[in-house]
């Protein structure tokens, strides 16, 4: 194993904050069966505890109790190990095989059976992005087979990474502790060449781009502005269905990308975070390319949004 970078490794907590968190995120499909996957573990370094999540879905089921597979482990001991070499009690396994490049993946259902067996490498196509030197996100293609309910499924397409580590209360009504009641995060990869990202964060005024970039015909550059909106929900559940994106990056260039959301996962991430995960078909350029849109929320104004959207409840002034 190659010398990790020291972002592939655990950072020590700053501050005695129990809720000093660090994150390192794995996301991946198989567009042509609709099928997504992830890998979310979730360490509390102060508490000496992790969660630790799999999740499975496609177009039939939206929720962790109909989904293809969901498992989320909560308070489980941190493994006296390096994160770029570790095996969690609840069955992940990850090994930095080439510095903030490329990483194995192995999971195995820690309750046996045929349920789920994960073997995956993730090889990145764009750099390490930062926002603020405490999180980065990553595009990147995964290869290898994914073994579900007895079924091997080969895989070989574009995904995305992310990591974090800083203090993320679970308490206040915003998103991640922040005044911003819901936001986004959205990515496309047509090809090492032609991609783009956008995080967006909605402190009243809409989902505004706080980090993001756009690849074209092989140049990057991070998105000096941008906007998200779900233009279309899905008036059963409130889920997202169209989703449009438009940026500037800081070269001048302009991004508009449409988004058809094809599956739906609804999950609770943390106890005061709210998602709804979409593999999304995307059309930007020209070109069409698969990617993810997340419609994110803190769990107060989720709950607002969609009792209200669903007329459950009548609007707030």
């Amino acid at each position: 194993m190659a010398t990790p970078h020291p972002d592939d490794e655990f950072h020590p907590p700053t501050n005695d904050d129990p809720h000093w968190t660090e994150t390192c995120w794995f996301t991946f499909t198989v567009p042509e069966r609709r099928l997504s996957g992830q890998f979310y573990p979730f360490f509390r370094p102060n508490q000496r505890v992790c969660a630790a999540g799999v999740y499975f879905w496609d177009d039939k089921g939206d929720q962790p109790w109909n989904a293809l597979y969901a498992k989320n482990f909560w308070h489980l001991p941190i493994p006296d190990q390096p994160l770029s070499n570790i095996q969690l009690p609840n069955g992940i396994a990850y090994r930095c095989l080439e510095p903030m490049r490329r990483y194995e993946l192995r999971y195995d259902d820690p309750d046996g059976g045929n349920a789920v067996s994960v073997r995956l490498v993730f090889t990145g196509v764009t750099q390490p992005h930062y926002l603020m030197g405490s999180h980065l996100d990553q595009a990147g293609r995964y290869q290898g087979t994914i073994v579900l309910h007895g079924e091997e499924i080969p895989v070989d397409s574009y995904g995305f990474r992310d990591r974090s580590w800083g203090v993320r209360t679970e308490f206040g009504q915003g998103l991640g502790g922040s005044p911003a009641s819901n936001g986004g995060y959205t990515y496309a990869t047509a090809s090492e060449r032609d991609a783009f990202h956008i995080l967006t964060m909605d402190f009243g005024q809409g989902c505004m781009s706080i980090h993001g970039y756009l690849l074209r015909n092989g140049e990057w550059s991070a998105l000096a502005s941008g906007k998200r909106e779900v233009v279309e929900r899905d008036p059963a559940t409130g889920y997202p269905v169209r989703v449009h994106i438009e940026g500037v990056d800081e070269l001048g260039r302009s991004l508009r990308a449409e988004g058809r959301c094809i599956n739906r996962l609804a999950f609770l991430f943390n106890p005061n975070g709210f998602t709804i995960n979409c593999l999304t078909e995307w059309t930007f350029d020209g070109i069409t390319a698969w990617g993810e849109d997340h419609d994110n929320w803190s769990v107060a104004a989720g709950r607002q949004f969609f009792r209200t959207f669903l007329g459950y409840d009548k609007p707030r002034r």
